[in-house]
């Protein structure tokens, strides 16, 4: 009993909803409608049926990708990690990940991430962090983070090669405008 009285008052409350926001009114036709997108969306803000997002998030800049090919320190980055292999490559969330990498010989193997913070070309525009997995077996690895200046040595040689992308940029935009 106590459900059916649930399950009726939802139901109740539901229909009160969909009737009050005039949700089974479709007597207009399609004849009255602007064929234009932008005129249909003005038309229906006019008229208080129209939901526009806008800039309510912030974001003036929707459909700029912050990190993408053109961006020199993006660019700067894959070059200098060409010689390992890459697992991750999402310039939109701005994140380079290798995949695992050693010698033969080697139990060792490194997994460098990259993370980056600005599109900016400056010395915190990007983190750099080296993983290191040791394995006994094929089933027993350790891994750890490594903290020494091979980190700093990576971000170092990516800025800097990213100042001369840049440079190199600035300069053919200038000879082109000239």
């Amino acid at each position: 009993m106590l459900i059916y009285i649930k399950n009726s008052l939802i139901l109740t409350v539901a229909l009160l909803v969909l009737t009050s926001c005039g949700g089974f009114d479709r007597t207009k036709a399609a004849k009255d409608q602007p064929t234009n997108a932008y005129d249909r969306v003005k038309k229906n803000i006019e008229e208080g049926r129209g939901l526009r997002l806008g800039n309510t998030f912030g974001s003036k800049n929707s459909g700029d990708f912050l990190f993408a090919s053109s961006n020199a320190l993006w660019r700067a980055t894959l070059e200098k990690l060409d010689f390992i292999p890459l697992a991750n490559v999402d310039y939109a969330g701005g994140v380079i990940i290798t995949d695992w990498y050693g010698s033969i010989e080697s139990d060792e193997e490194i997994k460098i991430a990259v993370r980056f913070l600005t599109n900016e070309i400056r010395s915190d525009a990007l983190n750099v962090t080296i993983y290191k997995r040791e394995c006994v077996t094929v089933n027993n690895c350790e891994t750890s983070k490594i903290e020494n200046k091979t980190n700093n040595e990576i971000k170092a040689s990516i800025l800097k090669r990213a100042a001369i992308l840049s440079n190199e940029a600035k300069a053919k935009s200038k000879k082109k405008d000239d």
